[in-house]
């Protein structure tokens, strides 16, 4: 098929396709600079199936670079900046990388011989009388490869997983059947590039005609939304939490048509809260395997949904295993696990990948997303759920945020601890935290300590790293809530 930027750029050739720091680039233009960049990625030696580093935070010429590589087969392999420099070249080995691409040096690569380093910078320069290669645009290969995210999900070794340009094309195409993106509009680039949620991004303002918006001159997040005129924003929890304390304008609020928030669970006061003030938030449930979301709620559902993950999107197919277990397949799945020179399909004989998530389906096909399946554990018998127990806690009004992990009891061989961040300036008793519990967890999954919120660090996928709250909850004197 024709390149959807290509497709774009000729339908809304004049239409804003990138703002960032409050100067627009149309589609047209946009179409241009990447056909350039393209040109420069063939003359410097980057060729169709090479596997190209990028290391950078979000900036103008992430997007133009990204696109440039795809339109010349080349495979995008976006890296957070938050993994430890020295661990950044072992990785970009294991999954063949021969290229790595950094703004201005700051990443630099001088201490690994082996990987070549250009500098974005001058890979993505205006280069204004250059009308670059549109040579290639008749065919466009969505099934080729796109990109290689490096994701630890669970587990602290990352996994390389390979994306073709279709499954991010297809999740595009699904989340604007549910959520309407139209020209005009303009979608906040919240999440690193380097992230699927942030790439998801890219493609729904592409395939919609609308503008990716680029701004991290470190104001609060209202006043960036309100500068931009923000239409479209993609929040995890804590994100939304911070909204919600520096409040928005009515008019603001008013402009905005879709608060997709996802990433983690989201306490029931903030979507309360947010719909309260009239915010069009959306919940949803995905991983970077499906090339972001695999279920969402619609704007116009209510709050009771929003407590969902909502319902299967369009080109995704779901269903639950006897266990309860989440399964997932379709147009978005990803191709397999990249290990060295080996493809790792990670679907099992009829193609369904096994999320690790457990879950449950009401009637109407709502998704509610229990906890994971290697969180579990047992205790006197008893199968719990560490996330059940923290979405008690985050009910309670001055909770902020919550972790349950187990420690090892004679008795009944675990048993649940749990660790408690209240909001600024709020504080709870034990007391009063159990008797709140009590009205919804049986006895056995009350946690027999609560410790305050210790001071820690999240990992590059914005998630808390449960397996530091395991090894602190065996700590002594730790400071408990009493």
């Amino acid at each position: 098929m024709i390149s959807p930027l290509t497709a774009a750029s000729e339908r809304w050739p004049e239409r804003e396709a990138l703002v960032c720091d409050e100067h627009s680039v149309s589609y047209r233009e946009f179409a241009r600079r990447v056909s350039v960049t393209a040109s420069y990625l063939r003359d410097n030696g980057i060729a169709k199936g090479e596997h190209t580093g990028i290391l950078a935070d979000n900036c103008r010429q992430y997007p133009i670079l990204l696109h440039a590589l795809w339109r010349i087969g080349a495979v995008a392999c976006p890296v957070s900046v938050r993994f430890p420099r020295e661990a950044v070249a072992g990785m970009l080995d294991d999954i063949g990388c021969g290229t790595l691409v950094t703004l201005g040096g700051s990443f630099g690569m001088e201490w690994s011989s082996s990987i070549r380093s250009l500098d974005m910078a001058e890979v993505v320069s205006a280069r204004p009388d250059d009308s670059g290669d549109r040579s290639d645009d008749p065919v466009f290969d969505l099934d080729c490869p796109g990109t290689i995210l490096l994701t630890s999900g669970t587990t602290t070794e990352p996994k390389a997983v390979l994306h073709t340009y279709a499954n991010h094309y297809y999740g595009a195409l699904g989340s604007n059947e549910n959520i309407k993106v139209s020209p005009g509009d303009r979608w906040l680039l919240t999440l690193p590039l380097w992230h699927v949620g942030g790439l998801a991004i890219l493609f729904r303002t592409m395939l919609g005609g609308a503008a990716l918006v680029i701004d991290d001159r470190g104001d609060n997040l209202e006043a960036v939304i309100e500068r931009n005129l923000i239409t479209h924003l993609s929040l995890v929890a804590t994100q939304l939490g911070h909204l919600l304390d520096q409040d928005l304008s009515q008019g603001v609020a008013d402009r905005l048509k879709a608060i997709l928030v996802g990433g983690s669970f989201v306490p029931e006061r903030m979507i309360s809260e947010a719909r309260n003030r009239g915010w069009p938030v959306c919940t949803t449930y995905g991983l970077t395997e499906m090339a972001s979301q695999v279920a969402t709620t619609a704007v116009r559902d209510s709050v009771s949904r929003l407590r969902t993950s909502g319902r299967l999107l369009n080109h995704r197919e779901m269903r639950l295993a006897a266990d309860g277990e989440i399964l997932v397949r379709g147009r978005t799945l990803f191709k397999g696990y990249v290990r060295g020179s080996e493809l790792i399909s990670g679907r099992d004989e009829d193609g369904w990948f096994h999320t690790g998530d457990v879950g449950s389906l009401d009637a109407d096909g709502y998704l509610s997303v229990v906890g994971r399946k290697d969180n579990m554990f047992i205790s006197g018998g008893e199968n719990i759920h560490p996330e059940e127990i923290e979405t008690a806690l985050c009910c309670l009004p001055d909770v902020e945020e919550a972790v349950v992990v187990p420690i090892g009891d004679e008795e009944f061989g675990q048993r649940p601890v749990a660790f408690v961040r209240f909001i600024e300036g709020a504080k709870l008793t034990r007391a009063e935290i159990f008797a709140c519990l009590g009205r919804s967890l049986p006895r056995f999954k009350l946690p027999v300590r609560l410790y305050s919120w210790p001071d820690v660090q999240r990992d590059h996928t914005f998630k808390i790293g449960r397996e530091a709250f395991r090894r602190l909850a065996v700590r002594p004197n730790l400071d408990e809530i009493n």
